[in-house]
């Protein structure tokens, strides 16, 4: 049997996935304050002097905070089935659907969100580890539950998952530097459609 482990912004979709979800998701007037109190955080990441963990934690903590947690499960469900079809590599997913096909174990390793990813997963019959949120007494703290599941977390989620020793081959895919440790797992690893090289 083998692995496949799968990135999902960038690499099973053509963009970034977090934005749109974000202005989905979250409500007009509370949108637009964010973008300018984030202002200078996003100017930040663009300039490379803040990185993108702080950016995300920035803009899930004031878009998030005190949301019922309901709403935003409601929304994401929404999110996956409206949203997400239209944004899909069909190339990536053909890929996805083969591993599959073979009997191999097909992962979405992502930074996203469980908040959408929970629901286009089980629609997909893929695995998934992902970046999930805290909720305190039905509402959104505004903060990650645990680790951003992005570079070296996603390894550790994955070691902690599955036994690796199980699988004769590991395929990755990903497309930014927070899929290469990820990368450096796999016997196979390709990165924006090309194999990597280490």
């Amino acid at each position: 049997m083998n692995l496949a482990l799968f990135d999902f912004d960038g690499t099973l979709t053509v963009r970034e996935m977090m934005p749109g979800f974000m202005h989905a998701a979250v409500a007009p007037a509370r949108l637009a304050i964010g973008k300018v109190v984030l202002a200078p955080l996003v100017f930040g990441y663009r300039a490379g002097w803040v990185s993108g963990n702080r950016v995300r934690a920035g803009i899930v903590d004031f878009g998030f905070r005190g949301v019922p947690e309901a709403r935003l499960r409601a929304a994401g469900m929404a999110f996956a089935n409206d949203v997400l079809p239209g944004a899909l590599r069909e190339d990536a997913m053909a890929r996805a659907r083969w591993h599959r096909e073979r009997g191999d174990t097909v992962v979405v390793v992502s930074g996203g969100l469980e908040t959408y990813l929970s629901h286009w997963c089980r629609s997909h019959d893929l695995e998934l580890l992902c970046s999930r949120l805290e909720v305190r007494e039905g509402r959104m703290t505004g903060r990650y539950h645990g680790a951003q599941c992005v570079g070296e977390e996603k390894v550790r989620r994955i070691r902690e998952r599955y036994d690796l020793s199980r699988y004769a081959r590991i395929h990755a895919y990903g497309d930014t530097h927070e899929d290469h440790a990820m990368l450096g797992l796999a016997h196979e690893a390709w990165y924006r459609g090309q194999p990597w090289q280490r």
